[in-house]
């Protein structure tokens, strides 16, 4: 690795409460809170405050649950750190409702996540252009892409060097993590080196957001930490946002500050010089905007909330990824399982002491080292179905079965079935109303069949010949080739991937800069602001919109475009591969 930025975790700085008037006030601190309040505190006569409810994990007897890479699953198992919103039942999965966590904690969702790097495709900056977004091509984010990243293996066209957040290739070999890589080779598929370079479609090593000392690389570590050294930079956590503040009689309303209750119940007022930006994720930024007055006139009416802009587009176009696990059990004991169960304590036990003497060992990888992208059928331009690989069965999203085993998820990255979310009340407090609507769309349909079954295949191949002892999940009892007992698999195995997107869209709710449509001095910038959902995981994509937003806020110059070149199958027309 080069030398890295952010190895040392800062102790939590709270600032005196006389900066009652910052230039900027950052509303959630997750992972685009953080980047904006390192980057707009950069230049030292500009005062930045973060208002966060969640709160530190380090100084707590728990941070090893956040920071420890390989506990990715501990706090997804309750609300200390997480939001934990469920969605609505879904009418086409059984009325099930599925978990919707996010982090409520410094470095929000990127404290919680799989910490997997992946940017998504080309094609999918190139259509947030068509779909009312200029300015934000592959050209011209990939430069903020790399001004973000410090890769383990330096800069090149694609890669950054030097930028605060830490990516790692995987550094635990493990025999079933070769045995994928080769059985997506030997069933036709190529292979790749880098799924964010030039070639996104195939399979190889999959990146991760984890530091040269084996922790988690969440966007506290990487940016906030270091900023939080800064005198220019207040935080205040345990402030839950009531509302946006304000001023009208101008041409537009003026977004002049925020209503917000403090760690005691009492409701503060915090006003800005410059402008207020919401960067609570995809749930929390519309919810903001609806009790502020943004959104829908017919719904906020609902709820008795004064309508200071007409949006109806706000909360609409929510766009997530469902995931499927395809399980096997393991002749040989080969997976992670040992490590993940307390029937053997010596294991997980040695493994913790060598991470948190060493920064090694297995507790330092998130063990989705490998993974893949394929086009589910001919005529797809590039890649619709990701695939991350580890080596262990987990039981629902969050047990590993104690039994050796291995699992591919199996995810649609452009499905056409969209949701939205709405308020509940008129009260902060009470959480929002989800619904994803997930598979509502009959293509959506076709294309999770078609994806789970071309997994299948590839799990089926030689590669696993002296691996593999049978199917775990669907179980085998299940004829996979029956449309009627697949679909039902779906219905009850299904989860969310967590990847909620485009609930206040650039081109409807936002402009290209993510300033609001019929307001000023009030932007959003997180994951809300995508046109639509790109073809992978979102963190990687969610820090890029803040790096070039950031500019854009300071009114600098974009970073010049990168032109840099990208595959697609030249037979995709007539070939599914």
């Amino acid at each position: 690795f080069p030398t890295h930025p952010m190895v040392r975790v800062h102790a939590l700085r709270r600032f005196s409460s006389a900066v009652t008037r910052p230039d900027y006030l950052v509303l959630g601190a997750g992972s685009a809170g953080c980047v904006l309040t390192k980057r707009l505190s950069e230049d030292p006569t500009i005062r930045v405050t973060l208002l966060e409810y969640g709160k530190s994990d380090v100084g707590n007897w728990d941070s090893w649950k956040i920071q420890i890479p390989a506990a990715l699953t501990y706090n997804l198992k309750n609300d200390k750190y997480n939001w934990d919103f469920w969605t609505v039942p879904q009418k086409h999965l059984n009325n099930r409702k599925l978990h919707q966590p996010r982090g409520k904690v410094l470095g929000g969702s990127s404290s919680l996540n799989a910490m997997v790097y992946i940017r998504g495709h080309a094609l999918d900056y190139e259509r947030w252009v068509k779909e009312g977004a200029p300015g934000w091509s592959y050209a011209e984010c990939l430069p903020y892409f790399k001004r973000a990243q410090c890769h383990m293996d330096g800069e090149n066209l694609y890669r950054g060097g030097s930028g605060p957040l830490a990516v790692s290739r995987g550094w635990y070999h493990n025999d079933l993590n070769d045995a994928f890589v080769q059985a997506g080779k030997d069933a036709g598929y190529p292979l790749t080196d880098d799924l964010n370079g030039f070639q996104q479609e195939g399979f190889g090593p999959m990146h991760m957001t984890v530091s040269p000392d084996g922790k988690r690389c969440s966007t506290s570590n990487a940016y906030l930490r270091p900023a939080m050294a800064q005198k220019n930079v207040n935080v205040l956590t345990n402030a839950r946002v009531i509302r946006v503040l304000f001023e009208k009689g101008g041409a537009q309303p003026k977004a002049v500050g925020v209503e917000y209750e403090d760690s005691n119940g009492n409701i503060q007022k915090l006003f800005v010089e410059r402008e207020v930006i919401l960067s609570l994720g995809a749930f929390g930024s519309p919810q903001v905007l609806m009790l502020s007055g943004i959104g829908d006139q017919r719904h906020l009416h609902e709820h008795g909330i004064d309508v200071v802009h007409h949006s109806p587009q706000v909360g609409q176009n929510l766009q997530d990824h469902l995931d499927t696990y395809v399980q096997y059990l393991c002749r040989k004991p080969a997976s992670i399982a040992p490590y993940a169960n307390w029937g053997k304590p010596w294991y997980p036990i040695s493994a913790g002491l060598q991470w948190f003497l060493q920064g090694k060992g297995v507790c330092a990888s998130n063990h989705f080292e490998v993974g893949g992208f394929i086009r589910s059928r001919a005529g797809m331009q590039h890649p619709d179905i990701q695939f991350h690989f580890i080596p262990a069965c987990v039981v629902g999203q969050l047990e590993v079965l104690p039994e050796h085993g291995y699992q591919v998820h199996c995810s649609p990255m452009r499905p056409l079935s969209v949701g939205h979310v709405k308020l509940q009340s008129a009260n902060a407090r009470d959480p929002l109303v989800i619904d994803p609507n997930y598979m509502s769309h009959p293509q959506d349909w076709e294309d999770l069949r078609n994806g789970l079954r071309l997994t299948m295949e590839i799990m089926g191949q030689p590669a696993f010949k002296d691996l593999q002892k049978e199917r775990y999940s669907p179980a085998k009892t299940i004829n996979v080739e029956s449309d009627k007992e697949l679909d039902e698999w779906i219905r009850e195995s299904c989860h969310s991937a967590y990847h909620p997107s485009c609930t206040a869209a650039m081109g409807s709710v936002v402009d290209s800069a993510g300033a609001v449509i019929g307001v000023s001095n009030l932007r959003v910038v997180d994951a809300s602001i995508m046109p639509s959902v790109i073809s992978g995981n979102l963190n990687a994509a969610t820090i890029m919109i803040a790096e070039k937003c950031s500019d854009a806020i300071l009114s600098k110059n974009p970073l010049p475009p990168i032109n840099a070149p990208y595959y697609v199958a030249e037979n995709y027309q007539t070939c599914q591969r």
